[in-house]
């Protein structure tokens, strides 16, 4: 048994119960060995849970890097959007996200990113901001988003259907909302560059 399975298991655990039901206990059962052989990997729960947002992210952190030849707007829309349709792979993915720091590699293709946007005329504090606003939003869309998808909906992303809406309220087109708040960003970070520049 490796680090990677492990990791596997992990996170098809994760897609089963929802990250509340997740247990090293039941993690060490559905691999067939004992709880504390876990331990080997990963020292406990925390480092665990770490891991699996780190692999979980694997199919953003993968996404080409921005290139000179590329518009700093389409980029800045279509990295917003990878990170989003991300989160969304994994049942309970923007909470299992929340909160973790990027760190190895990661640090790399987020430097990249920066200078990518300095280079296109973005000034480093609007850029830094941006993004980091863009991730949050991001989360915390994809955090309601999940939290609206009950069983039996299609997505299957949480432990417990929400409550029925009242009858005059329209249901949510939650990709319409996150594509309209986050046209908001890009619209606010245009504004602020033509003023620096």
């Amino acid at each position: 048994m490796n680090r990677e399975t492990v990791l596997t298991e992990a996170l098809d655990l994760l897609d089963e119960v929802g990250l509340d039901a997740v247990s090293t206990r039941q993690l060490a059962r559905r691999l067939g060995v004992e709880q504390p052989s876990l331990y080997y990997h990963f020292r406990n729960k925390k480092e665990l849970l770490g891991a699996m947002s780190e692999a979980a992210m694997a199919p953003h952190a993968t996404v080409p890097l921005p290139t000179p030849a590329d518009d700093w707007r389409d980029w800045f829309l279509e990295n917003t959007r990878s990170f989003r349709r991300t989160l969304l792979l994994r049942r309970d993915g923007a909470r299992l996200h929340a909160g973790s720091s990027p760190r190895g590699a990661d640090l790399g293709r987020i430097a990249h990113k920066m200078a990518f946007l300095t280079a296109a005329g973005v000034p480093e504090e609007h850029a830094r901001t941006a993004m980091l606003a863009a991730g949050r939003f991001t989360v915390g869309s994809v955090l309601e988003e999940q939290a609206d998808t009950g069983p039996g909906d299609g997505g299957d992303r949480t432990a417990a259907a929400p409550l029925d809406p009242p009858l005059d309220v329209p249901p949510m087109d939650h990709e319409a909302f996150f594509e309209a708040g986050l046209a908001l960003i890009l619209g606010g970070l245009e504004r602020h560059v033509g003023r620096a520049g």
